[in-house]
């Protein structure tokens, strides 16, 4: 993998927008994510800085730009750090 990229399903891990790997890996291999506008189904794919993912959360659809790829899981906001969000959360 090319330096300055990661695994999508890992990204995600790592982002905090999913509990597990497995769940993020799901999410991708079940057509629920969008990268740069066209779907995606491998959850090996590789994304980097500048990237612009879409998937539901929840009950709300999230747009965020990859900011950075992360080297660990840490705290809530380390991981707030790897993603811009483009499109504000729907208020519920």
């Amino acid at each position: 993998m090319a330096e300055g990229r990661i695994r999508i399903d890992k990204w995600l891990w790592q982002a905090r927008f999913f509990k597990t790997r497995v769940l993020a890996a799901l999410a991708v291999s079940g057509g629920h994510l969008r990268l740069n506008g066209a779907p995606m189904g491998k959850p090996g794919h590789a994304v980097g800085p500048g990237d612009v993912l879409t998937f539901p959360q929840g009950n709300q659809v999230r747009v965020v730009r990859i900011l950075a790829c992360g080297t660990r899981r840490g705290p809530a906001a380390e991981a707030r750090g790897l993603y811009d969000e483009i499109g504000a959360p729907d208020g519920g």
